[in-house]
């Protein structure tokens, strides 16, 4: 039997690690050579040095969970074991589909209000699952554990000073089935770049079947396949339209080009994360250039859509940009954006 600090290595996937903890009778964490915790069944770790046959040199030793990770475990692995009983399977649960899901507290203080954040397991299968953030090679852990078959697990509450650790985010997910045969599933390791500007518009909140307001829904694990991206309206009706119709025949992609509107912030704060010794002039002259480049890189994609987020303040940006329209790119058209969308502070611009 595996035990807190056995070094073992996969039996079905390459890598291993340390023991770190022991979740339930059956999945257990291990910790790999980069620091990171995957949760992964008993059954498949080979233990290759045990614990018990070795003295462990002090950079060695097991590094405790965080306590963080333990409160936002469910309730005790071994006791929902028992008492826990799935509900009847379908025939679309057995095709796996996940997200990470964003509701906010108070959706007309979008600038202000708290977000809690759900992992969503619309499938047949138990996930032992690892939420983390980072910069794309290291990464903390945020929430880790399990999730039962069909159900939504909250993870975390998440404030908007947070908001910008959630720009990379890395979702590991452990697909199994207990006391039962089942189909073999992969492992999933998924990477999510997250805008946080998105937080702050309401047309990201989209409407769902798995909750009751509206939810900006990260897909992790689309019909079996790895997805990691902000899923749209547009793509949460074809995910629906999937797991309804079309299951199990493979997702059909219409042949109907679509040009979906590009969205540019020109806060400079979003453009720069210092402007120390910038003077007023230096931050214009850098949105504008911005501007330029983005209206260059689009200038031979006709019917093309650009949001320009300039915001109100004095004006003076959106002054400039309607200058330059007019004399540099004087065949687009230009409108106001939609105020239900971005407030009054941005300009949309079609490229002809």
């Amino acid at each position: 039997m595996v035990k807190v600090g056995d070094r073992v290595r996969f039996l079905n996937a390459t890598g291993g690690g340390v023991v770190s903890k022991i979740v339930s009778r059956e999945m257990v964490l291990v910790t790999d050579e980069d620091g990171f915790d995957v949760p992964t069944l008993a059954r498949e770790c080979v233990v290759v040095d045990a614990a018990a046959d070795r003295k462990e040199s002090k950079s060695e030793e097991v590094r405790p969970v965080p306590d963080k990770i333990e409160n936002l475990k469910p309730e005790s692995a071994e006791e929902d074991d028992d008492e826990y009983e799935p509900g009847e399977e379908t025939q679309e649960g057995e095709t796996l589909n996940v997200f990470l899901a964003y509701l906010p507290h108070d959706v007309k203080r979008l600038s202000t209000t708290n977000y809690d954040c759900y992992l969503v397991n619309d499938s047949n299968y138990y996930l032992g699952y690892n939420v983390a953030n980072g910069n794309g090679s290291m990464f903390v852990s945020r929430a880790a554990g399990f999730i039962q078959p069909n159900t939504k697990l909250l993870l975390e509450e998440v404030n908007k000073d947070q908001l910008n650790d959630l720009e990379i985010l890395r979702v590991q997910l452990m697909p199994f089935k207990q006391k039962k045969a089942y189909k073999g599933k992969p492992a999933f390791d998924v990477q999510v770049k997250v805008n946080p500007v998105k937080f702050y518009k309401l047309h990201s909140f989209v409407e769902n079947d798995y909750f009751d307001e509206d939810a900006l829904l990260f897909p992790i694990v689309k019909n079996d396949g790895a997805w990691g991206e902000e899923i749209s309206a547009e793509k949460m009706k074809e995910v629906l339209k999937d797991k309804e119709t079309k299951f199990p025949a493979k997702v059909s992609v219409s042949s109907k080009p679509k040009q979906d509107v590009v969205e540019i912030d020109l806060h400079i704060n979003q453009l720069l994360d210092n402007t120390t010794g910038m003077s007023n002039g230096d931050i214009l002259q850098y949105q504008l250039d911005k501007f330029n480049e983005v209206m260059g890189q689009y200038a031979k994609q006709k019917g093309q859509k650009i949001v320009f987020i300039h915001g109100k303040g004095d004006g003076v940006l959106r002054k400039e940009i309607l200058k330059q329209l007019k004399h540099k790119y004087a065949t687009c058209y230009v409108q106001d954006a939609s105020f239900l969308e971005y407030g009054y502070g941005a300009t949309m611009v079609t490229i002809k």
